[in-house]
């Protein structure tokens, strides 16, 4: 059964006729609501989506963790791979080969970032076969003259090669020579494309055999740069890098986690987003400062009813929760509706995309949008805890109204 304080409430919240200016201003009072609670849910859902996209993007290119060393390079990995490998929640471990080199064809020059991999390792630990879109991972695999080479869309669109073409690769290694130190230049062929959707990516990154990669660097055939490891829960990086650096033991092996390479870049999201959080708070702020607004003028129109009902035996205890029932109302109405408006932008955001980025700034191509259910419920609880504030100085200004004041001119 509803008590009379809320029934009250209720009433005065949705008054006509002569108080109707004070219905206005409530209505006004849920819009600010609203619109601060919608505004919160679609900037921490695109923020949201935007860290999480990023990640992905970043994770698909990179390992969960990279094992090297401080030597500058690993000889004889095939027993640390094992042991990593038998570690449980480790899914996949490649070695690999890395070196900064100059491609050239006759239509540009660009430098890259060279990867040797293993392709059949390469499957279970980076996800270049499923960003590729032309050529095959298997080509890579191919003991050819000349070897093959899989690059980004853009620096495929640099360079003015496409499948099937070739191009000149610089190693920075370089040869000795009876002219002087001179640089060392092998030709491999476009054997495939990929496109991550991250133009840093797409514009710098190129992938040869292992031993292609060894040959043009000047590596011996038993070293490799380290070793990338795949995780069945990327956030349990920290965890299970503790265990590989265990079970290595006392070695020269550092191992790195995707957390510590991009460090920066994430500390920088996360700021970024609780500055956004706080700013759009002020907006939800906005909004309760209109509640008290109505609530003061709505005690100042109503004295003569609370004086009434003082003399009828209301208690100030029953006073004050009229007015506050009032505005923990208006704070239910603006959330809910405020829940609904923003819930529903995401929606046609997420699902016709028609906010379109520039793909050459951006690592994607559109706002994506991920909701959280715990910013969700931090939201929802904010609002409704700041528009309760909002209802403490109105309701206790109408609790200490003395009816034989107010009577006594009437």
């Amino acid at each position: 059964m509803m008590s009379f304080e809320l029934s009250i409430a209720l009433r005065y919240l949705v008054t006509r006729r002569k108080h109707s200016f004070i219905s206005i201003i409530s209505c006004f009072s849920i819009l600010g609501v609203a619109i601060g609670v919608a505004a919160l849910i679609v900037v921490l859902g695109v923020m949201n989506g935007f860290s999480s996209s990023l990640r992905d993007k970043i994770l698909g290119v990179n390992a969960d963790l990279v094992v090297n060393s401080i030597r500058g390079g690993l000889r004889d990995h095939e027993p640390a791979q094992d042991t990593i490998a038998a570690i449980p929640g480790v899914s996949g471990v490649m070695p690999f080969v890395y070196s900064e080199v100059m491609l050239s064809t006759p239509h540009g020059v660009k430098g890259a970032g060279l990867r040797g991999i293993d392709p059949a390792a390469a499957r279970t630990v980076i996800s270049l076969e499923e960003d590729m879109f032309r050529g095959s991972l298997r080509n890579l695999a191919e003991d050819r003259e000349p070897p093959g080479i899989i690059i980004g869309k853009s620096l495929a669109r640099l360079l003015g090669v496409t499948v099937g073409d070739s191009l000149n690769m610089l190693s920075p290694s370089g040869q000795k020579s009876a002219a002087g130190f001179t640089p060392k230049i092998k030709i491999f062929q476009v054997a495939g494309l990929f496109d991550t959707g991250m133009y840093e990516y797409d514009s710098s990154l190129a992938y040869v055999n292992l031993q292609a990669a060894r040959d043009i660097l000047g590596f011996e055939d038993d070293l490799v740069s380290g070793l990338e490891v795949k995780l069945e829960d990327v956030y349990a990086a920290r965890r299970i890098g503790q265990r590989v650096e265990a079970a290595l033991g006392q070695s020269p092996y550092v191992v790195q986690t995707w957390i510590e390479m991009n460090k920066s870049l994430f500390s920088a999201l996360k700021l970024e987003k609780n500055a956004m959080g706080v700013i759009l708070v002020m907006i939800v702020l906005v909004g309760s400062f209109s509640i008290i607004t109505t609530l003061i003028m709505l005690v100042m129109e109503k004295k003569q009813d609370i004086a009434v009902l003082m003399a009828m035996g209301a208690r100030p205890g029953s006073i004050r929760r009229i007015f506050m029932w009032q505005g923990v109302s208006i704070g239910i109405v603006g959330t809910t509706l405020g829940f609904g408006l923003g819930l529903l932008v995401c929606f046609l955001l997420e699902k016709y995309q028609f906010i379109k980025l520039p793909g050459d700034v951006y690592p994607m191509d559109h706002l994506v949008v991920l909701l959280e259910t715990l910013d969700l419920l931090i939201i929802g609880v904010s609002a409704m805890l700041l528009c309760f504030l909002a209802t403490l100085y109105p309701a206790s200004q109408a609790a200490r109204i003395e009816p034989a004041e107010v009577l006594r001119y009437e």
